[in-house]
């Protein structure tokens, strides 16, 4: 009988020691979130200002259609009247989806990250000659690793970039680059 009272009495003594270790835990865990709130401030003070200073507005609620059958015919009629990509026009492609960061982790990734904003990531070449574009893309690809770094796992970052529907040297200058960079990788489609 006197066995089983020594338990108790050690149990009772370690469920108190638990709880003044919850308690610590949290603490601990208010000061480390307060540190890292601070840190990220400028941050997130820098990312409200560039939305602000986008000027976007609220678009008014789309009204629902009265009919709930689509018309068919009309649907067709929009499909056939829509130009054919593949078919004439210019050679060349008019923009490239890439993968930027995380070399081990380029091909692995084929998720599309839907919270990273797109139009952040997107270069746009139009008019550029075949130097200032590699510059461009240079440049931009500094960039695009180090938010893709910051980022969460797998360090990996989609970006687009567009080359025009002009002559194809753009297009092939831009193709030649993402071969040449171990940094980046065409995007598997239905990623973007």
């Amino acid at each position: 009988g006197e066995k089983m009272k020594g338990k108790g009495k050690k149990k009772c003594s370690e469920q108190k020691n638990e709880s003044k270790t919850l308690e610590d835990y949290k603490a601990h865990h208010s000061i480390i979130l307060s540190k890292l709130h601070e840190e990220v401030q400028p941050q997130l003070k820098e990312i409200r200002m560039r939305l602000n200073s986008l000027g976007l507005e609220r678009q008014a609620p789309k009204r629902k259609r009265k009919n709930k059958r689509p018309n068919k015919v009309k649907s067709v009629e929009c499909q056939m009247s829509l130009p054919n990509s593949g078919i004439g026009g210019k050679a060349g492609k008019p923009y490239f989806i890439v993968q930027v960061g995380e070399v081990q982790n380029l091909y692995k990734t084929t998720k599309s990250q839907q919270n990273s904003p797109c139009s952040a990531y997107t270069l746009d070449l139009h008019g550029f000659t075949r130097e200032d574009a590699l510059a461009k893309l240079d440049e931009s690809l500094l960039t695009w690793v180090d938010t893709a770094m910051q980022g969460s796992y797998p360090f990996v970052i989609p970006a687009k970039i567009v080359c025009g529907c002009g002559n194809q040297v753009i297009s092939e200058t831009v193709e030649k680059w993402i071969r040449n960079r171990e940094q980046v990788a065409n995007s598997p489609k239905g990623c973007f």
